[in-house]
């Protein structure tokens, strides 16, 4: 009985282990020479986090409470991860890199609960991908990533806040759990043959800029073609002091034409209903 009922937690809890395992080896980092294993761990907790997604979503096991704890669990590390590269290259760096967990910590924490509402701006998970990438082209064509760096944290600070969402992203047209395993597949293999990054990189960087251009251009369009709604004077009637006030008769036949519950009964169910709320 009590395996049965261990075994039955686990698997609730299936997600929430998962997201939580995508965490811990970062500890690796703030060890000596922990910077070595940076881009891997990277591409680990890529996976991780959208393994947990994926078994919520396939197990039907989504909660509130894991929601929170996958926020949490990507607030911890991706702030972990832009301040360890951007500290190693440089002060100006390290300003983008403040102002990158600044934002992170900001969009996750007003996306703590859970939502079905369809999400704005770009994930903080974008941003991991853009800086793995930038690291692996960099190093292949042999350029300093710093300039790169800092453009790519200012720009996704600005658009992780977006009002509008980001649909061209190549993750956001991910949909199924084969396609974002191939997502995966290709940072693995941009890792391990350097020759592919650039093309990759590119690939990830221009759905970006095209995304937040192009929806951005729609969305100010949208919002000019809005007029701001005016209230019209037609509808405004003032009170004029000389017309004759409805006497009660008149009130009361006025009030039950357009109320179907007289006030009477309205009262009375409201003060039945909290009786019971009281009780």
């Amino acid at each position: 009985m009590k395996n049965s009922n261990k075994q039955a937690f686990i698997y609730r809890n299936l997600p929430n282990i998962v997201s939580v395992l995508g965490v811990l080896p970062l500890v690796i980092l703030f060890l000596d020479n922990g910077f070595q294993y940076l881009l891997p761990l990277i591409i680990f907790n890529n996976i991780m986090d959208d393994l947990d997604g994926i078994l919520a979503k396939k197990l039907d096991l989504r909660s509130e409470f894991g929601a929170m704890l996958d926020n949490v669990c990507d607030a911890v590390a991706h702030i972990i991860f832009v301040m360890t590269i951007s500290i190693h290259f440089g002060l100006a760096c390290t300003v983008a890199g403040m102002v990158a967990s600044a934002a992170i910590l900001i969009r996750v924490t007003s996306r703590i609960t859970f939502s079905t509402e369809t999400s704005t701006g770009s994930p903080t998970n974008e941003l991991m991908r853009h800086i793995l990438l930038v690291l692996l082209t960099t190093t292949y064509f042999n350029f300093n990533p710093a300039p790169f760096l800092i453009a790519v944290l200012l720009l996704n600070s600005i658009s992780m806040h977006l009002p509008y969402p980001m649909h061209y992203l190549i993750r956001s047209l991910t949909k199924s759990a084969l396609a974002i395993g191939c997502i995966n597949i290709l940072l693995i293999v941009a890792w391990m043959f350097p020759v592919t990054a650039p093309v990759i990189t590119f690939s990830f960087i221009a759905t970006f800029l095209y995304s937040f251009i192009s929806e951005g251009v729609g969305w100010i369009k949208s919002k000019m073609a809005t007029p701001p709604e005016k209230t019209s004077s037609r509808h405004l009637k003032l009170f004029n002091p000389s017309e004759p006030v409805l006497k009660n008769r008149q009130l009361s036949t006025v009030i039950s034409m357009n109320d179907p519950e007289p006030p009477s009964g309205r009262g009375i169910r409201q003060g039945s209903s909290s009786k019971r709320r009281n009780k």
